[in-house]
């Protein structure tokens, strides 16, 4: 069975570029490199990663780059690229010379325009990335569920979106509903697939047991099915609340129930085709 970690970062820790990092989360303030994530891969019977951005720069994506040229165990690069940039098309261009690039990500998130995917220039530059054959990973919080369908519907079935750490739902309070009925409505997309990673980080970082993930768990693969599902550690974020192991662990036990070809659906057949990644 194939296993690929479809989502983890790697960064030379810099307090003004990692301000994101609160004081809370200084297990994270360091480096973290392709050294020091591929024991837990090994460890874990991993057959590679995938290292997606966290810097909203070009610089990131060299530096990313670089990592995945040394070390093969990192089989793909989801990088960031200005999408509502007058030369945009360039840019995605002089990435795709790169094998391993396989995707864009920005954080909208952090945009205090909710509904920011939904500009005209962003969307004309995203649309590129079809032509491109580069996935879209969407990192959203819940209350941006609602421009989800609106966003989607602007490209094709050929377009792959992936959403990021199940959309952040507040698993710490036990939040649910309107993310349920978010996470259904945009589900019926055929081309996009989700991420089941950055759980343990929405939950009580000191005290989250198995079972506060369950009902979300279900929601996700209820409403994707076993082909659009993907695992992802986080690391090293998911430190602050875990560690690799548990992190892993937690979705082994939730899958002990499915079948060995939906197991390997999860684990590694779904982040192949995807991202199309070469192993």
């Amino acid at each position: 069975m194939v296993k690929i970690d479809s989502h983890q970062h790697f960064w030379k820790y810099d307090p003004s570029r990692e301000s994101w990092i609160t004081e809370e989360m200084s297990v994270i303030r360091k480096n973290f490199l392709p050294g020091d994530l591929y024991p837990f891969l090994d460890a874990n019977s991993f057959d590679g990663c995938i290292a997606v951005q966290s810097d909203q720069s070009e610089a990131d994506n060299e530096f990313l780059l670089a990592l995945a040229d040394q070390n093969n165990f990192i089989r793909g690069v989801v990088g960031w690229i200005d999408l509502t940039s007058e030369v945009v098309e360039s840019r995605i261009a002089h990435y795709k010379q790169f094998k391993k690039f396989k995707g864009v990500r920005h954080v909208l998130q952090a945009e205090s325009q909710r509904d920011y995917m939904l500009r005209p220039s962003f969307l004309r530059g995203l649309n590129l990335l079809q032509k491109y054959q580069l996935a879209y990973d969407i990192l959203i919080y819940p209350d941006q569920l609602e421009f989800m369908e609106e966003f989607i519907r602007n490209f094709s079935d050929e377009q792959v979106f992936v959403l990021d750490h199940i959309a952040k739902p507040n698993i710490k309070d036990k939040s649910i509903g309107a993310w349920k009925k978010g996470i259904e409505a945009i589900a019926r997309f055929p081309n996009l697939y989700c991420k089941v990673s950055g759980m343990v980080t929405e939950a009580d970082w000191t005290s989250w047991k198995a079972s506060d993930f369950t009902p979300y768990l279900n929601v996700i693969f209820e409403s994707f099915g076993i082909e659009r599902v993907l695992f992802g550690s986080d690391w090293p974020v998911c430190l602050v609340a875990s560690s690799y192991e548990k992190t892993v662990q937690l979705l082994e036990d939730y899958m002990s129930k499915f079948s060995d070809f939906e197991r390997s659906c999860f684990w590694g057949k779904n982040a192949v085709k995807a991202y199309n990644l070469e192993l």
